[in-house]
């Protein structure tokens, strides 16, 4: 007699990462032998700078290979406090720094460490993938606040103010936006911290994307918009994107001191810490050189301004604004309802399904991330495979 060992109830309820599944049947292709446009990670394809990497190196050969504290390393916290102050002006104490294995698992532990049973948390759609399962993952209800691409998918005071319950206990910020790119300017955020400190709610401020704005936008970090935010705000953020350094896994969070203490003895229950070369190459990215950075920018800038281009071509796509990050978030609701190769295109998925079916682009449904009707493609690729990748978009449309 066999016997199935059965899974719980809060894992069959969580949905897959749409990105990674995306990828995944990419990456099948590729196996194939087949030429696969791959735009469907959020994943630089710049490798990690050279002095980052060899720092790991030299953390290696230093014997740096064992546990470390378990919200991470002093030299690395510190560095984190004098980059943001730098960079912002704000100073928080190394005791409020938890470092842990990437953004995501930062995010995890915000969301163990303060959400209780039933609390409701804010997010704005379109959103990132993994928000809405990690709030259900600790127990939370996710509420999600859907915006419009009139309004460049940018909440409002209104529409927060009106999404608000006696349960709402976070607002979950993600600024610039992943996946749109687009981004809040000082008067939008000071409109939103109204809402947030006259309502009481505490705040999940993404700020992993800091570092890549483009044109005239110039990033806020949101705790530092007035009086009253500091107390009330967890600011997440990491080497991965601003580093190309993904496979790292460093992350981390300002927030108060108790919770950051709290979320430390989490962590050193769920992990015992972060990876200890990866925090020696991290501190090496902080405290060196930024020009690797500046060279990354000008790159995503450029690509930026042809994809931008290219979806204006395309008839029936648009999209908004691509103030910062590295992704397109575009409309294709014109070809829902037709066929195109002969297979009608119910959804975005659908959509999203064919374009790397018949014409080898690998995107993402908007439906991941909570907007149907819509599909987000990275541009951190080459200039070489985003030409070609739209080439093959707008054949694909073009095929009804």
């Amino acid at each position: 007699m066999s016997v199935e060992i059965p899974i719980s109830k809060i894992v069959q309820g969580l949905e897959p990462s749409a990105t990674l599944a995306m990828s995944a049947k990419a990456k099948e292709l590729k196996s194939s032998g087949k030429t696969v446009y791959d735009l469907s990670v959020g994943e630089p394809d710049f490798i990690t700078p050279q002095h980052i990497r060899d720092a790991g190196v030299a953390a290696m050969n230093s014997g740096h290979t064992k546990y470390t504290i378990a919200s991470g390393i002093p030299e690395l916290k510190k560095a984190i406090v004098e980059k943001y102050k730098s960079d912002y002006g704000f100073e928080y104490g190394v005791n409020q720094i938890v470092v842990s294995n990437g953004a995501k698992h930062s995010i995890h532990n915000i969301f163990f460490t303060i959400v209780d049973p039933k609390d409701e948390v804010i997010i704005p759609a379109p959103y990132w993938v993994s928000y809405a399962e990690l709030v259900k993952l600790s127990g939370g209800i996710p509420v999600i606040l859907q915006t419009e691409e009139s309004n460049n998918f940018k909440m409002t005071p209104a529409q927060l103010e009106k999404a608000i319950t006696p349960r709402t206990k976070i607002l979950l910020l993600c600024n610039p936006s992943n996946p749109t790119g687009v981004m809040y300017n000082r008067e939008e955020l000071e409109a939103i911290a109204e809402v947030v400190i006259r309502k009481n709610l505490f705040v999940l401020s993404d700020e992993i994307y800091d570092k890549l704005v483009y044109g005239d936008n110039k990033f806020v970090s949101f705790p530092t918009i007035c009086e009253g935010l500091r107390e009330r705000t967890i600011v997440v953020n990491g080497v991965s994107k601003t580093y190309a350094m993904t496979g790292w896994r460093v992350g981390w969070t300002f927030s108060p001191v108790n919770v950051a203490k709290k979320m430390g003895e989490l962590q050193s229950q769920e992990t015992s810490n972060p990876c200890s070369v990866s925090q020696f190459a991290a501190l090496a990215a902080l405290t060196g050189s930024q020009d690797c950075v500046l060279t990354m920018l000008s790159a995503f800038s450029e690509r930026r301004d042809y994809v931008a281009g290219r979806i204006r071509e395309i008839d029936g796509l648009s999209c908004p604004d691509m103030g910062g990050a590295f992704y397109a978030f575009f409309n294709i609701k014109k070809y829902l309802g037709k066929k195109i190769g002969g297979v009608l295109i119910d959804s975005s998925e659908k959509f999203c399904l064919e374009l790397l079916t018949q014409k080898q682009v690998a995107t993402v449904m908007g439906s991941a991330f909570g907007c149907e009707g819509y599909a987000r493609a990275s541009f951190a690729a080459s200039l070489d495979v985003l030409k070609a990748a739209y080439d093959h978009i707008a054949d694909f449309v073009m095929d009804k």
